[in-house]
């Protein structure tokens, strides 16, 4: 097994870092997608009580629709296949934990800090992002984490309709039954995984530094 996947990086590394990329391209431009329209929804909805039960419930719901499911019905109901309905099969899951949690996370802002600096003559563009978006920032930033690990590892099954990624390998070991295939594949999809979940740790103890100092 071992000399089978080392004749794969041998005769097959420029196949394998193209699938790595397109799995990265795909994921992260999800993921970015779902930020640029989740966080303004979220704080839309975190200033209204109809607002906020709507968009919740509809969006909660489709955290409930399995990710080959909802794959399969954006092709069946836009027509689209490949990287575009990747991308937005993917966008459409990572949106939900994203907009919840952005939502939850300034709809319970506590309000002694927001009053001070209103007192102190803070405009509301300056007590947004002075006050209440620091305070929000680790919720928010656990959403992103949390959306991040469900697209990548749903990034997968992109494959299925011609996206590409590291599924592809792990589709293919499965119809040829090649073990070696299936292993790069899923042991790569993880360690992507793992690599991009510390990076973000990384960039929450620089953004958010106050989490973690010692008590």
């Amino acid at each position: 097994m071992i000399e089978a996947i080392i004749y794969y990086f041998q005769h097959n590394s420029a196949d394998f870092l193209l699938a790595l990329w397109q799995h990265v391209y795909i994921s992260a431009f999800a993921v970015l997608v779902a930020l640029i329209v989740g966080f303004p929804l979220g704080v839309l909805s975190a200033r209204n009580k109809h607002v906020r039960t709507f968009i919740t419930g509809t969006f909660s719901a489709l955290r409930v629709i399995p990710s080959l499911a909802l794959l399969f019905l954006i092709v069946v109901l836009t027509g689209m296949i490949g990287v575009p309905a990747a991308v937005f099969a993917l966008t459409v899951l990572a949106l939900p934990v994203i907009l919840i949690n952005t939502t939850v996370a300034f709809s319970q802002l506590p309000a002694e800090p927001v009053e001070a600096a209103s007192s102190l003559g803070f405009t509301s563009w300056q007590i947004f992002w002075q006050v209440k978006l620091p305070l929000a920032k680790p919720l928010i930033f656990a959403g992103i984490k949390t959306a991040t690990a469900e697209v990548i590892a749903s990034a997968t099954l992109a494959a299925f309709i011609g996206g590409g990624g590291l599924g592809t390998l792990i589709f293919t070991g499965l119809s040829i039954m090649r073990t070696d295939l299936l292993l790069i594949g899923g042991i790569s999809a993880a360690a992507l995984s793992l690599i991009v979940l510390a990076f973000l740790n990384l960039t929450e103890r620089f953004l958010i530094p106050w989490r973690h100092l010692p008590n």
